[in-house]
């Protein structure tokens, strides 16, 4: 399935009380905290990367989905959210489809890790990230519902993040010099997490 995905993220202080915020708005909880491992493919030169496109693998507890991405024609970088073209399936064994990949000349590239809890109002979804690097929400949806639901939840645009987390994580290692490479639990400590 092909859709525009409009989002925004959000780093959290406490996930708690934004779960709280979440309940008061009418949100209903879809899935419970669970792990999600995503395996970035590209070729050796970086072909996808360089026409800011991903191909991603992913596995959600034991559910494995592909995902491609791009890069809108009508893309506005001074927009305050983030849009992409997205084209989603699901796949019976994501292990397989990696060796075919790698079968094909691409290899994995990159992997960022996070435990996932997904909400949702009906309109849009609001999924709360744990990662290696700490907490994020993504409010993902209708660009006019993003912004109603942030201005309800009190936050503020200057909040908003566009960066994926392949782009945090290289910000992130940029500024602690870390020789990690991957978004991944075994390679970022809880003693080395963005503060």
């Amino acid at each position: 399935m092909q859709v525009i995905e409009t989002e925004i993220k959000i780093r959290l202080v406490d996930c708690e009380l934004f779960e709280q915020s979440l309940c008061g708005l009418g949100f209903t909880q879809e899935t419970t905290r669970t792990f999600e491992r995503n395996t970035l493919y590209d070729t050796a030169d970086r072909k996808l990367r360089q026409s800011r496109q991903i191909l991603r693998v992913r596995d959600y507890g034991g559910k494995w989905t592909v995902t491609h991405k791009t890069v809108p024609e009508d893309d506005d970088p001074s927009d305050r959210h983030k849009r992409r073209i997205e084209t989603e399936t699901v796949v019976e064994d994501g292990r397989a489809l990696s060796k075919i990949f790698e079968s094909l000349g691409l290899e994995p590239v990159f992997v960022y890790e996070k435990w996932r809890t997904e909400w949702t109002d009906g309109t849009g979804h609001c999924v709360i990230d744990e990662t290696p690097l700490g907490p994020y929400a993504e409010i993902e949806g209708p660009g006019d519902w993003i912004d109603s639901t942030a201005r309800k939840m009190q936050l503020k645009e200057s909040e908003f993040i566009k960066l994926s987390y392949g782009r945090l994580f290289e910000a992130w290692r940029e500024q602690s010099k870390s020789k990690a490479q991957n978004l991944s639990f075994s390679e970022i400590p809880p003693g080395s997490r963005a503060s």
